[in-house]
């Protein structure tokens, strides 16, 4: 061996342990548990740009497969400014609350000390391989909203738990042999079924079309196309071959055109600024974005994002069918959106309820209407209790509420679809949207008159607009808003 061989052999052992050095600033670990049997290894980048990544390696819930799956990808995402963190969970043996736990309180961990680490608290993603995969995809869909990650990368996940069309072996370890047994359990983490409209978070999704360890089409397209039909924001990435567990593992024939893809996913999806204005839209299907095509980029909320600007985080908690009564068919106040309404802690809230309430079978409860709607306020901003108080007592004293919130009423029912009617919308529930908003001191937005000359932005039912509706409606809570 040369002289000259010998020392660029060593010049290129040098130059990277120095590029590794520039990528990553700190790497360090913390327990997870107090008998040290989960911990995460933190890498923090030297540049950062405030996005994290907290990684799940696979295993088949048997073993971490940390290399590949793991730590090899710190280098990667310090270069790229993204803080990575990776979890060494319990292997669950039956008792999946373990892994779960784990990577929540990880997640919990990185949010807490976004400011230290220089990172954005809602811009932390999760990336799961495999096993891994189908628990980053369990924290992404069933996980309170403040433990849910803000975007998912799974790699060939497994989805389902149905073990006659997925890996057997991590469907048993994650469920137990109990666990196989229960219909309700199955499909529950069979995440496919867990996605939720406007509620889990965007996702990329890359497999390979050879892998026989994991079926894709009933796991990772599976849960592709939940999200699709979900109308959220998903891609896919597919494979001509490289199997299953390859990782970042430079041996996979398509490593580079992966990481450039993955890369250019990553930069599309940005966290909103830091200091933006929250605004979160409560309400029926006509907020959700019903019959509209890709109702995540073109409902009213997503147009009012587009109209407001970047200075706003807009976010749909629209829920189709659902009433304001308590009592009704389909009360908003138990659905997953409401609980993650409230935990987004929003600056503004606008709220648009009261259409399907004026249907018979809800309107029968209608003198627990005013109530609910109380309730829902006083949820919201506690401090509007106190202020009502004050107001009926002609007190002279202001309270700014927080979050501001508006009360819409709903737009003109132009046909009687489902048994909607606009004569009760009028007579009854407008009434009482006024009636409460004069008594906490709260704006309304008068949809119903400013909307009613936009009957030819309505879908054929008669009771949802369309696309160029919804823009209306964007337009007319925009102008609220900045008033």
């Amino acid at each position: 061996m040369s002289r000259k061989f010998i020392l660029s052999f060593f010049t290129f052992l040098l130059l990277s342990a120095t590029l590794l050095q520039a990528q990553t600033a700190r790497k360090f670990t913390i327990p997870l548990t107090e008998d040290g049997a989960a911990n995460m290894v933190v890498f923090l980048p030297q540049k950062p740009t405030g996005k994290a990544i907290v990684g799940i390696p696979g295993g088949g819930y048997s073993v971490l497969s940390n290399g590949q799956e793991g730590y090899e990808w710190s280098g990667w995402l310090n270069e790229r400014g993204i803080a990575y963190c990776v979890v060494n969970y319990r292997l669950p043996n039956g008792d999946r609350t373990l892994p779960i736990s784990d990577v929540e309180k990880s997640i919990s961990i990185v949010r807490d000390s976004a400011s230290v680490w220089s990172i954005h608290p809602r811009d932390v993603g999760i990336m799961g391989f495999s096993a891994g995969g189908h628990l980053a995809s369990v924290i992404s869909t069933l996980s309170p909203y403040e433990l849910r990650p803000d975007f998912s990368i799974l790699f060939y996940p497994v989805i389902s738990m149905n073990e006659r069309e997925s890996h057997v072996y991590s469907c048993r370890n994650f469920l137990g042999e109990e666990g196989q047994k229960d219909p309700e359990l199955v499909r529950k983490y069979s995440t496919n079924n867990s996605v939720q409209r406007h509620l889990t978070p965007p996702a990329i999704v890359l497999l390979s079309s050879d892998d026989r360890l994991v079926p894709p089409l009933t796991n990772g397209l599976a849960y592709y196309t939940a999200m699709l039909r979900a109308g959220n924001d998903c891609a896919l990435y597919v494979y001509p071959s490289g199997g299953h567990g390859y990782g970042i593992g430079k041996w996979f024939q398509f490593h580079d055109q992966m990481l450039q893809e993955l890369g250019n996913w990553l930069d599309a999806h940005p966290a909103p600024p830091v200091d933006a204005v929250r605004v979160a839209c409560i309400g029926n299907s006509i907020t959700d974005g019903h019959g509209i095509d890709l109702a995540t980029l073109n409902s009213y909320p997503a147009q009012l994002q587009r109209l407001l600007g970047s200075g706003y985080w807009v976010k749909n908690f629209g829920v189709s069918a659902r009433t304001l009564l308590n009592e009704g068919d389909y009360p908003y106040m138990k659905e997953t959106a409401w609980r993650d309404a409230l935990a987004f802690h929003p600056d503004v809230v606008v709220i648009k309820l009261g259409t399907n309430d004026s249907k018979p079978q809800n309107w029968k409860h209608h003198e627990a209407f005013e109530a609910d709607l109380r309730q829902m306020l006083t949820q919201l901003n506690p401090s509007l209790a106190k202020k009502a108080s004050k107001r009926s007592k002609k007190s002279s004293a202001t309270l700014t509420p927080q979050p501001h919130i508006y009360l819409c009423t709903p737009i003109p029912a132009i046909k009687s679809t489902w048994e909607i009617s606009d004569s009760v919308i009028v007579n009854g529930i407008i009434p009482i949207i006024q009636k409460v908003a004069k008594e906490y001191g709260l704006p309304v937005i008068d949809l119903h008159t400013l909307y009613a000359n936009d009957s030819d932005k309505m879908l054929p039912d008669g009771i949802h607009p369309d696309e160029r509706g919804a823009r209306r409606i964007a337009q007319i809570v925009a102008d609220a808003l900045k008033q």
